[in-house]
This record gives structure tokens, sequence and C-alpha cells, in this order.
């Protein structure tokens, strides 16, 4: 009789401890979100604080956060090098012209950044979003890791699918943030400050739930439903290959 040991159980099921957790999935989010709009609406309101110098120093943990990102990881990643630029200059700007709305659309002007980065990276066969999605798809499951692999790398029936959907999901989220761009900074110059400050947050809400929600259905789940093929293909020992160009 075989006996199941507990490491064995988490050597075969490394998804349970490699799946990140609720407040490492939203941590992110209350970053970069929902603490610059506290520390903004706590400093005019409590202490007192223009307009923009309220701007100004709630957006200091993001720029600070993504700087530590930067030096953390050790790794000059594109998109985030360039957040860190666009939020940088757009601060020096702020200071200088002392406008709140130019704070305001300087936001815009980060996902702009990012949207244009994006898209130039599918253009460039290199999708900058695959990084994000693989995770979730992949579930810390070796089968499932290497069955990605296959896909990814034109080894596998599904590979041309797969890497369209893999395209399809970086085209989806670099057009949802320029879109989110052009609303910020219309909005920056067209409704008063202190609206905007939590609209720009709605903006961001809704441009995210759509992005999740379009891109999950013209992409992300196509690519599980491959993925789980290619792995039930390779169990059963009759994956077709296709050959590899030179």
């Amino acid at each position: 009789m075989t006996k199941t040991t507990g490491n064995q159980d988490r050597t075969e099921n490394p998804s349970r401890e490699q799946r990140p957790g609720p407040l490492r999935t939203f941590k992110p989010l209350l970053v970069d979100v929902a603490l610059p709009i506290g520390a903004y609406y706590l400093l005019k309101g409590a202490f007192g604080m223009s307009t923009f110098g309220a701007l100004a120093w709630s957006s200091v943990v993001p720029a600070v956060r993504t700087v530590w990102g930067v030096v953390r990881e050790r790794t000059a990643n594109a998109l985030a090098l360039l957040t860190l630029v666009v939020n940088v200059v757009s601060l020096v700007a702020g200071f200088v012209s002392g406008d709140p709305r130019l704070m305001l659309a300087k936001d815009g002007a980060v996902s702009s950044t990012l949207a244009i980065g994006i898209l130039v990276s599918v253009a460039l066969g290199k999708p900058a979003m695959t990084a994000g999605m693989k995770p979730f798809l992949v579930k810390g499951d070796a089968r499932r890791e290497a069955a990605w692999e296959r896909l990814a790398s034109g080894t596998a029936a599904g590979s041309d699918a797969f890497r369209r959907k893999e395209r399809t999901f970086s085209l989806v989220w670099g057009t949802a943030l320029l879109l989110e761009c052009v609303a910020r900074v219309v909005g920056a110059y067209t409704v008063p400050v202190d609206t905007m400050v939590w609209l720009g947050t709605v903006v961001i809400a809704v441009v995210l739930t759509a992005a999740f929600v379009v891109g999950g259905g013209l992409a992300a789940e196509p690519m599980a439903r491959l993925l789980t093929a290619e792995v039930e293909a390779d169990k059963a020992g009759r994956r077709p290959e296709v050959a590899v160009a030179a």
C-alpha cells in the first residue's frame, strides 16, 4: 500500500502554496489606488493642505513603490521604468507649474505610457501582459507549466491559436488603458478637482473590470481550455507535435 505524505502532497499539488492569497493579490490596488485617495482627502481635509500639495504628497507612495520594485527585482522592466519616468516628469512639471489639474492628468499619461508599451510589445511578438496572466492559468502546476511552454514555443498542435489569444489579451489591455487615459485627461481639465480625485478611481475600476471581462472571454478562457487539452493529450500519450522551423 502506498502512503501519501504531506511532503508528497505539496510536491504534487504546488498550486496550494504558490497561489497568492487575497491580500497579496489586491496589494497593488490598495497601494496605488486606495492609499493615494485616502491620503489626498486626509491631507486636504484634516491638515488643511492645498489641493496641489495634497495631490503631490499622495503621489509619493506609488512612485516610491515603483522605484522599490525595480531595485528589489534588479531587472530593467521596460513598463516599470516607463511608469517611473512619467511619474517623475509629471511630479516635476506639477511642482514647477503649481497646477493641480496637471497632477491629475499625469495619471492619464502613465496609463497611455503603459498602453503604448503593451501595444508595442504585441507588435514585437512579445505580449507584455503574458507575465501577469500566466500564473493564473498555470496555477503552479508542473504539467500545465510544461504545456504552456510547448504551446508558446510552437511545438504543440494548438500553438497558433494559443499565441493568437495571447496577443489578443495584451491588445485588449492596451486598448483599455488608452481609453482610460483619454477619459482621465479630459476629466482632469473639465471636472472639478475634488470630484475628479474620486471619479478618476471610478474610471479605473470600470476600465479594469471591462478589461478583465473582455480579456477573459476573448483570450484567457480559451487559453485555459487549450492548456487543459494539451495536458490531457500529454497524459494520454497522444500529443501531436508540430514541426519547428529551423
